[in-house]
């Protein structure tokens, strides 16, 4: 039964948009072409300016903007943020029971969900409101919006917002391949490196030319970087720190078992390395991104005060105007608070000239992976006794055990904890070195978008599969 507080959503589920799950099997091309229209609503959004928005804003959450698959000024400002994060919300107090809900019952999955969509749609608006109180859609050195120019921006966020969550909804509930968040995300930090290496005048190959034809900088610059160029070593960075993650995602355990149904027929059960894949490191940047986001708003809401005349500003998260092409273009680099060591540094100069910040910003990665890798396992139902009654239900057991969820569940619990702190630890890891090494895309960018295209491969295969040999569908519990 469902606790209290999902109980509530119940009333609202009535009311809440939504997408239906088909009541037929969806077959392979039909999921091929929704994933790709949503992937093209996506990006048509991800171009379409808000009405009312001055050209001449400047960029001032250029941190957020990889993690939460936005673009500045467009009708995906806030990209996939408020989804995120009220699915962290929901998901934090799930794990640590301040919520009831048993995640195998249908019923609290259900008002789970909605709950999700909910908190999604709320925090749409508070955002909304976030940004245009908080002076992000003010000219430079102007005034503010007008009130009639602001309610219409805030419409249009809201509103976009909610078509984000049906797209998502729309791909995860079966008609289309994977979730929508994870492709947009793909589709965001593929996006980013295509124009770190050719954009005009800026990118890795373009802006080399730019440097050796102007006569200006040094050729090292193009090397190291400098600005907002990108580096030599930052895409060789970028193209290890990809063969380290896909070799990674193919580490696993690998634990014998039988079908009971098919006397002689055996198989083997793997347990990733990578178990809970890429989700730690999507709440972690989620949770930093939001620090990063009300940081700066309280920072601009109170006139951009200079460190040491409010303290709990100071405590939270201070920052500086810096240019990023030498010339007009600026935006905010934190250098104090809380909001400093949730940020990571970008190149190896910036580590070496601030170590305490990119050691701090590493320690606070891997601590939160952990917490959220853990927290996933229940949430997730992925815990040893949910897996253990899974196989026992597809009619599976380990040879030379009984065929009980008790035995199943006592041989998981022997890997699946340690694998999870392990994965947890590993991935962090990952993403915070390669971008002490200015990786294109950011470090979370990579390791999010190489795992969310293994996730893709194993959904094709298996989706193959289960046209092929209709019989795997049971074993895939479809």
């Amino acid at each position: 039964m469902a606790g209290r507080f999902l109980s509530l959503f119940k009333p609202i589920a009535r009311i809440i948009p939504e997408i239906k799950a088909p009541e037929r099997r969806v077959r392979f091309n039909e999921k091929i072409f929704w994933t790709a229209l949503v992937l093209v609503i996506y990006l048509v959004m991800s171009e379409v300016r808000l009405y009312g928005v001055p050209a001449t804003v400047e960029e001032r959450l250029s941190a957020l903007r990889v993690i939460f698959a936005s673009n500045r000024g467009t009708l995906m400002e806030l990209g996939i943020g408020p989804i995120v994060t009220a699915g962290l919300i929901l998901q934090l107090l799930v794990g640590s029971a301040m919520v009831q809900a048993d995640m195998s019952n249908p019923e609290d999955r259900s008002l789970f969900t909605t709950a999700s969509k909910v908190f999604a749609i709320i925090l749409t608006g508070v955002q909304a409101m976030a940004y245009i109180i908080g002076g992000m859609y003010n000219v430079p050195g102007g005034e503010s919006l007008p009130g009639t120019a602001a309610v219409i921006i805030f419409l249009q966020l809201l509103a976009s917002g909610i078509v984000v969550l049906l797209l998502d909804e729309l791909v995860q509930k079966g008609w289309g391949l994977g979730s929508g968040i994870s492709l947009f995300i793909m589709a965001g930090v593929a996006q980013q490196i295509f124009w770190q290496m050719f954009s005009p005048g800026t990118g890795l190959f373009v802006g080399a030319l730019t440097i050796v034809l102007s006569g200006n900088e040094p050729v090292t610059s193009w090397i190291f970087g400098f600005g907002a160029y990108p580096s030599l070593i930052g895409f060789i960075a970028t193209i290890v720190a990809f063969l380290i993650i896909i070799y990674m995602e193919g580490v696993r355990v690998e634990l014998p078992i039988s079908y009971a149904g098919y006397k002689g027929f055996r198989s083997r059960y793997p347990i990733k390395l990578l178990y809970v894949s890429n989700l730690p490191v999507i709440f972690a940047s989620a949770l930093f991104a939001n620090v990063y986001l009300f940081s700066q708003l309280f920072w601009n809401m109170n006139g951009q005060p200079p460190s040491g005349q409010n303290p709990w500003l100071d405590l939270l998260g201070q920052f500086r105007w810096i240019s990023t092409d030498g010339g007009t273009e600026r935006q905010l680099e934190p250098i104090g608070g809380l909001v400093y060591y949730v940020t990571a540094p970008h190149s190896l100069t910036d580590v070496v000239a601030r170590p305490d910040r990119a050691l701090g910003y590493l320690g606070i990665l891997v601590a939160f992976c952990i917490i959220f890798s853990l927290t996933w396992l229940e949430v997730g139902g992925l815990g040893p006794s949910t897996v253990g009654k899974q196989l026992v239900d597809a009619g599976m057991q380990i040879p030379g055990y009984r065929r009980s969820g008790k035995a199943l569940e006592s041989i998981l619990k022997r890997y699946i904890p340690t694998v999870t702190i392990l994965g947890g630890i590993i991935v962090a890891l990952v993403a915070g070195v390669s971008d002490f090494f200015g990786v294109f895309g950011s470090g979370m960018g990579i390791l999010l978008s190489v795992g969310i295209l293994y996730q893709y491969y194993e959904i094709i295969m298996r989706e193959r599969a289960t046209e092929m040999f209709p019989a795997f569908r049971r074993i895939f519990g479809e």
